[in-house]
């Protein structure tokens, strides 16, 4: 059997990165996915974002932001606000509660992060970050 390239082991072993970031860093009551695209509202301009231009900052497809976007719009997190003059484009919004939960929820989480990572790698951080960023321009 042929050895995997470096190259591909670096992705098998991102890939497996991502699935365990995803499991430890959920909590207070959402997914880690979930907490990515309420930031990326959050920091949008006014605070709302287009779906097509929040499935970018996230990296999924716009039916994947739709599939996620759902239940929280169902649970009062995010709200739908229609483009005052297409009506074929629609914005995201945080709403009060989403807010406080997403607040809350980055708290937590930047805690939950500095245990994750080792301390001794933490130094690296901004050579990583510019790596992964490379990958997704």
């Amino acid at each position: 059997m042929t050895k995997a390239s470096t190259t591909l082991q670096f992705f098998m072993l991102l890939s497996k990165s991502e699935a365990v970031i995803s499991r430890k860093l959920s909590g207070q009551g959402l997914g880690f996915g979930d907490l990515a695209v309420l930031y990326a509202i959050y920091r949008a301009p006014e605070g709302k974002i287009r779906r097509i231009d929040l499935a970018e900052a996230v990296g999924l497809t716009a039916s994947g932001v739709t599939r996620l976007l759902v239940p929280l719009e169902k649970i009062g997190i995010i709200k739908r606000e229609a483009h005052e003059r297409d009506g074929r484009v629609s914005y995201a919004l945080l709403t009060r509660a989403g807010k406080e939960l997403l607040e809350n929820s980055l708290s937590w989480t930047e805690m939950k992060c500095e245990e994750l990572l080792p301390k001794n790698v933490a130094k690296n951080l901004d050579h990583a970050s510019e790596l992964l960023k490379s990958l997704t321009i």
